[in-house]
């Protein structure tokens, strides 16, 4: 287990950062940075490091950019013009900035982007976290209503012979019981067998654990700032950039989800895109290659 030394991490992350008051989200500021460290192995010496490039988790740089409000004491000048990358950092309130909201209109575009009727909650939610919720909504139409799971089932199913009650609305009980599943073929779907109140039933679905296998990627070399390799393992979540594009140092190349956080690489180098490994969804492994400068 790593779990010591992410503890020790996130205790020198937390100094680095001027010691912070700590509640969500700040704690997860904190926490993310720990996590893209050890990972990463970095130290906080090179974190600090000027002359360093280092992917900083995009809850790290909303942070310095002022997007939690200001801490007592402020920031450190030197780490936030380092995360920033030339960034103007807010230097009031977050919520002075923002100008007033048409609320039905938001409302609308909530329910075009999701396909569903957006009452107040759903709406609140929509405005403090709309990529988040729209991939819910997302979610919840290609699965169904799965908050009535209970969150064990949610994450890791059921074992054979395993039963369970889903509530589906007050007076609405149904019974399931998993009972068994067939070999994976060679699509990739698996039969899964089970009782629905019951009565015998059986759906083919695909199996997550095989469609998920990590593809042999080559290496990085870390020594070529040309050659863009994954800080972290994890998911390609956005591509900003395309074979031929002329881009600059400090340009944004790609955004990695892992660890329920979201980190952008960075240009080191200036130069054309010469070629892109990967594509959004891809799943990737610390130090593979990703992007090659020309």
């Amino acid at each position: 287990t790593r779990w010591h030394a992410v503890a020790q991490t996130y205790a020198d992350v937390n100094q680095m950062f001027g010691d912070i008051v700590k509640v969500t989200p700040s704690s997860k500021v904190v926490g993310d940075m720990a996590l893209a460290m050890v990972s990463s192995g970095l130290t906080r010496s090179d974190v600090e490091n000027p002359d360093k490039e280092i992917a900083f988790p995009d809850s790290v740089v909303g942070f310095f950019a002022g997007d939690l409000g200001q801490p007592p004491g402020g920031f450190p000048q030197k780490l936030q013009k380092k995360v920033l990358k030339g960034k103007t950092p807010l230097t009031a309130r977050p919520g002075s900035y923002l100008a007033p909201a048409d609320l039905e209109a938001e409302r609308r575009t909530a329910e075009e982007a999701t396909g569903m009727e957006i009452d107040d909650y759903r709406l609140a939610s929509y405005l403090m976290y709309p990529k988040v919720f729209t991939e819910f909504a997302r979610a919840q139409d290609l699965y169904g209503p799965t908050e009535v799971l209970p969150t064990p089932v949610y994450f890791y199913g059921l074992s054979p012979s395993d039963e369970i009650l889903v509530d589906l609305e007050p007076g609405k009980t149904m019974v399931v019981q998993f009972l068994s599943r067939s070999e994976t073929n060679d699509k990739g779907m698996v039969r899964v067998f089970f009782d629905l109140n019951g009565q015998p039933r059986t759906i083919a679905v695909p199996d997550r654990l095989t469609s998920g296998t990590l593809q042999a990627r080559p290496k990085a070399d870390p020594n070529d700032p040309k050659q863009v390799g994954a800080p972290m393992p994890g998911v390609i979540s956005t591509l900003a950039v395309q074979p031929g594009q002329t881009i600059a140092p400090g340009d944004v190349l790609l955004s990695i989800e892992a660890m329920k956080m979201e980190t952008a690489l960075h240009a080191e180098t200036g130069g054309t895109i010469a070629e892109i490994l990967v594509r959004p969804g891809d799943q990737i492994d610390a130090k593979d290659l990703l992007i090659t400068i020309g």
